[in-house]
């Protein structure tokens, strides 16, 4: 009798256990494989939370799903500069674990997909194809062999050029590898023929298959006057236009993803501004964030890497045009490029695919030989340039309109 009512309390001790895991089953496998990454439980208890504010059908795919990942980095992002706690060692510290993870988990997924030649593509592989001086063409691989046989390269569905007039062309390639990511690579057109019946170049095998990352915006340099406004108020009215002067400064370098600034004086960062100026006697407003400064005591002039939160549609495609226009006609076929293979890229069905935040946004630099090099120290070299540096006020401690500055003075 004791036998078998003690039988019956494990059971039931036994079934309470299996119904508690079986409703928190997601929260305990979460926890398990956040403390196998290495986080700890203060930090799973904010990213569960998170997991549940971005809505994430499966919360542990945070641990290998990149674009998880990075939905989630931006909401914790998000929320501690909306609860002025950017930075708390805390969260900073936090934010550091997050990349880390994120670097890590990029790492894995590219040994697992990446590919180092040009005998791994397929056949049917779209191709943008740029020719110095000529523009951009579309193509795609008939064969890989000992070549890669490729049809021969349109302009708007259009021939210009015939299969006998590529051979001996020097050509950079670009393309979007269904399931993987962005490629390019440089190549020779070594010959021409027909294959199956349709015409066809053929172009030189290459080992320096390089993966290369989508480009958020195209940036140029420039020297335009503006006024600069500093956000005071918790509620922003995007649409009102400042008719008393702010700040003079001078933009340098634009996109419509932001800016670098020229101002007087010493600036500081994680400050929100405004800025109002014209392009085509068009006005344009950008509201976002200082985010790094560059400061050179010399000139008492400052760099303001400023990051653009919001603009107005129309403004954007302003900007853009300017910009184009601004562009080298290099920079400009390796921009058209990449923006098809953003098209291949969306109907291959990977949409989202690739990772491409990382807490910046990127810019397209100068491309010479079809990768893309980083024009390092171009602006340290400009901070210190003091013979080409305008002479601009310094910005004051204190501000009588659109709030204060934290101008730090000497």
């Amino acid at each position: 009798m004791y036998i078998l009512i003690g039988i019956i309390i494990a059971i039931s001790i036994l079934l309470a256990f299996a119904g508690i895991y079986s409703v928190f089953k997601q929260r305990i496998e979460f926890y398990i494989t956040g403390l196998d990454q290495k986080f700890t439980v203060s930090d799973l208890n904010l990213l569960w939370s998170v997991a549940q504010m971005c809505e994430l059908d499966y919360p542990k795919a945070l641990f290998w799903s990149m674009p998880s990942l990075t939905k989630c980095m931006t909401q914790i992002t998000s929320q501690a500069a909306t609860n002025g706690t950017e930075s708390d060692p805390k969260t900073q510290a936090l934010i550091t674990k997050l990349f880390d993870y994120r670097t890590k988990l990029q790492n894995q997924t590219d040994d697992k997909k990446g590919i180092e030649s040009t005998m791994y593509l397929d056949r049917e592989q779209k191709l943008r194809i740029i020719l110095p001086g000529k523009g951009v063409f579309s193509s795609k691989i008939l064969n890989n062999g000992k070549e890669i046989i490729i049809s021969v390269p349109r302009q708007k569905d259009m021939i210009p050029l015939t299969a006998e007039e590529w051979v001996g062309k020097f050509v950079s390639v670009y393309l979007w590898r269904k399931g993987d990511a962005r490629y390019v690579f440089d190549s020779t057109v070594t010959g021409h023929g027909l294959f199956i019946g349709e015409s066809s170049i053929s172009l030189k095998h290459s080992s320096n298959l390089i993966r290369t990352q989508k480009r958020k915006a195209v940036r140029a340099k420039c020297e335009i006057k503006a006024n600069l406004y500093i956000i005071k108020s918790e509620k922003i009215d995007y649409n009102a236009v400042e008719t008393q002067n702010g700040y003079k400064c001078l933009i340098e370098d634009i996109s419509e993803a932001g800016a670098l600034i020229r101002i007087g004086g010493k600036g500081v960062s994680n400050v929100q501004i405004k800025l109002q100026f014209n392009i085509q006697n068009m006005l344009i407003i950008m509201f976002g964030v200082v985010r790094t400064v560059e400061y050179n005591e010399a000139t008492n002039q400052s760099l303001l890497h400023f990051e653009c939160i919001h603009l107005d549609q129309t403004m954007k495609n302003e900007v853009l045009s300017y910009v184009y226009n601004m562009l080298p006609d290099r920079e400009k076929e390796v921009y058209e490029a990449l923006k098809l293979t953003d098209t291949d890229e969306i109907e291959a069905g990977d949409e989202g695919l690739e990772n491409v935040t990382d807490g910046s946004q990127n810019d397209l630099t100068s491309d010479s030989n079809a990768t893309e090099q980083k024009q390092q120290g171009e602006n340290q070299e400009q901070s210190q340039n003091n013979s080409a540096v305008p002479n601009l006020p310094p910005m004051p401690d204190s501000v009588t309109e659109g709030g204060e500055y934290p101008t730090i003075s000497d």
